[in-house]
């Protein structure tokens, strides 16, 4: 059973996401932040965000995205689209997620992207705000069987810098591989500084 989701969401809604677009301009040039780079030519991937260390991350990373007009979903906890307000949570770009299924989440992700023309799916490798030893690995999964690139997001607080870096194509060696998705980050630095991951979980 693949994973269901919503055909018009805040980064897609006629007039209203125009709208926001305006503001997220606005706020982010306040603020003082930079948008660098351009949303990939492709209309499929797996979006990765990073470093991962605070929930004002997605405070930037919202309007980044908008400016970047890219269309991102994320995954979540089935327990955060409960009635009536499931709705908000699928407009926002959320997909609900029941762990108590049997069907694998790296299966169903992958059915996902080979049902919808196109699909960015956002994920934080880190899997948490706090500083973590290991990056979780279901990113890469998800990418391989899918058979999409992996996209590098980053957010780089010190220089309040945000955006998107490069495009990365999985071998099916992730011990050769995620040292070199990770070094990527090795220059960034989140709202509160962590050491870089650099294992396997």
């Amino acid at each position: 059973m693949a994973l269901k989701v919503a055909k018009i969401t805040i980064f897609n809604t006629p007039i209203i996401t125009d709208l926001l677009r305006l503001v997220a301009w606005v706020m982010l040039k306040l603020s003082g932040w930079k948008k660098i780079g351009q949303a990939p030519d492709l209309d499929k991937y797996v979006l990765i965000g990073g470093p991962h260390t605070s929930n004002w991350d997605f405070v930037v990373m919202i309007p980044m995205v908008l400016l970047l007009r890219i269309r991102p979903y994320w995954l979540g906890k089935h327990t955060l689209f409960p009635w009536p307000l499931g709705w908000l949570m699928r407009w926002l770009g959320g997909v609900a997620v029941d762990r108590r299924s049997n069907h694998n989440l790296v299966e169903q992700a992958a059915q996902a992207f080979a049902q919808e023309n196109e699909l960015v799916l956002l994920i934080t490798p880190e899997g948490t705000r706090g500083e973590v030893e290991r990056w979780k690995t279901g990113f890469y999964h998800i990418a391989q069987l899918a058979q999409v690139p992996v996209v590098h997001g980053f957010l780089d607080y010190p220089n309040k810098e945000a955006g998107i870096d490069s495009v990365f194509h999985t071998t099916g060696d992730i011990e050769y591989d995620l040292p070199r998705l990770q070094a990527q980050y090795y220059t960034k630095q989140g709202l509160y500084k962590r050491r870089p991951p650099g294992s396997i979980e």
